[in-house]
């Protein structure tokens, strides 16, 4: 079989950078920031990004390039010859490539939303979300009627797939070059148009301006919770796209530009949409924002200025071009798992990856309609009140990647080794001005954290 891979240097930065960006900074980042007391949570998100979230890109990144192989043979291949120690710790590939398993069916759910709502920004008039309780009663609509949101996410599946199918120079790298330069014009232009908001300068106070009175613990926890999401990091994309890396590539660099690059973007979309939801709401809707923050809210705000329309319409379809690109992100590493676990051509892989997303997509829209009422886990407490793409994500971002990302830094530290690895990052000129900082990540900040993230999750810290 022959082995795929980026054309360029740039063409890895984009896809991904196109992976790194998506749902998770456009649609999730803005509410956890709002939620959590805006300036105080951007801080400690950017200190994590530039430790925590550093240290396990570059890390996974790393073991891709050396092994050429997905999650699950890049472990095997680094833990053989390290008896019963080894035998342990190369189920961590299995958690990794299980993880984007997962998370694709109900990210292509919300995806299926995104591209609903570009639909409705395009046909229904804007200042029909003045009224009350109107752009709430659309949403849920939506999600009670069991066709619509099927419709959509079968939609949004099949232009995922689609890029897929066309291999990762044709289809991944060629798509990314187009969308994420089209992304990134698109939120600059957003942003300036919510600087002449009325009232924009409490939003942006609120969004800029730490507060320490209400850093808590939790701000943490869901900070660093965002970064596996915000960086593609425990899922097993950054093993599978540091695999089809040449050997030329300076990987510090390539890491520097997605890190820069995803932060930016997490930083801008924070700042087109936080300070209108203050202009328009004031700071208690930003205190009460959820995950219906872009679907509820923000039509809201597009309904309150003149030209609401166009730019309701504009920034739909920019959460669109986000969501696809880490879409495609996570089938392809799933697609690449399969290629190279089961020997299948690229064809046959994408098939079976899509009767899997289908049959688990299909259950969690139905958990909005017709199986509202039938929950698996109910019987387990922290379940209860949970529907079933929140159980999904419950599983996967604060269990399954926090123990997957402690599997790799045990391969990084113990199994392989800080002094082969750090060999394997180091470029030809010798200069690498974050290699202290990362040893020091790895050994010290990066294991604790973890552990924070999942005592959380078992209510241990409640």
């Amino acid at each position: 079989m022959k082995k795929e891979g980026f054309s360029s240097r740039i063409g890895f930065i984009l896809a991904a950078a196109g992976s790194a960006v998506g749902l998770g900074n456009i649609w999730r980042f803005p509410y956890l920031t709002a939620k959590y007391g805006g300036g105080i949570f951007l801080l400690t998100y950017f200190v994590l990004m530039l430790t925590f979230g550093y240290a396990l890109l570059l890390s996974e990144n790393c073991i891709g390039r050396m092994t050429g192989r997905s999650p699950i043979g890049a472990f095997r291949k680094l833990c053989r010859n390290n008896g019963i120690t080894g035998k342990i710790v190369a189920t961590g590939g299995w958690i990794n490539a299980i993880v984007p398993m997962i998370i694709l069916p109900y990210y292509c759910v919300i995806g299926g939303w995104v591209t609903r709502y570009v639909f409705v920004m395009l046909s229904t008039p804007v200042s029909d979300f003045n009224a009350p309780g109107v752009p709430t009663d659309c949403f849920v609509d939506f999600l009670s009627s069991p066709v619509q949101p099927a419709v959509f996410f079968a939609v949004f599946v099949a232009i995922t797939a689609l890029v897929v199918c066309l291999g990762v120079e044709k289809g991944i790298e060629r798509f990314n070059k187009v969308l994420m330069p089209m992304l990134i014009l698109l939120i600059i232009g957003i942003c300036i148009y919510c600087m002449f908001l009325p009232n924009a300068k409490a939003g942006f106070t609120y969004y800029l301006k730490p507060d320490w009175s209400k850093f808590s613990y939790m701000t943490v926890v869901e900070a660093m919770g965002q970064l596996f999401f915000s960086l593609s990091i425990a899922m097993g994309i950054m093993i599978t796209y540091g695999s089809y890396m040449r050997r030329q590539d300076n990987l510090v660099a390539c890491v520097n530009h997605v890190e820069l690059f995803d932060t930016v973007v997490s930083f801008l979309a924070g700042l087109m949409i936080i300070p209108a939801v203050v202009a328009f709401g004031g700071e208690s809707a930003a205190n009460n924002a959820g995950p219906g923050l872009i679907f509820i809210v923000m039509p809201q705000v597009f309904a309150s200025f003149s030209g609401g329309q166009i730019a309701g319409a504009i920034f739909f379809v920019l959460v669109l071009f986000a969501a696809a690109t880490s879409a495609v992100s996570l089938l392809e590493t799933n697609v690449h798992t399969l290629m190279q676990e089961l020997r299948l051509s690229r064809e046959k892989a994408i098939i079976c990856c899509l009767v899997e997303v289908m049959i688990i997509g299909i259950v969690t829209v139905f958990g909005y309609n017709l199986l509202k009422n039938v929950h698996p886990l109910a019987f387990i407490e922290q379940f209860k009140n949970k529907d079933i793409l929140d159980t999904l994500d419950f599983i996967s971002n604060s269990v399954l990647m926090p123990v997957g990302a402690i599997f790799t830094t045990v391969l990084t530290i113990w199994i392989v080794g800080l002094k082969k690895i750090c060999a394997e990052i180091r470029p030809e000129n010798g200069k690498w001005y974050r290699e202290l900082l990362y040893r020091f990540c790895m050994v010290v900040i990066v294991i604790p954290c973890l552990l924070i993230v999942l005592l959380n999750a078992t209510g241990l810290l409640k």
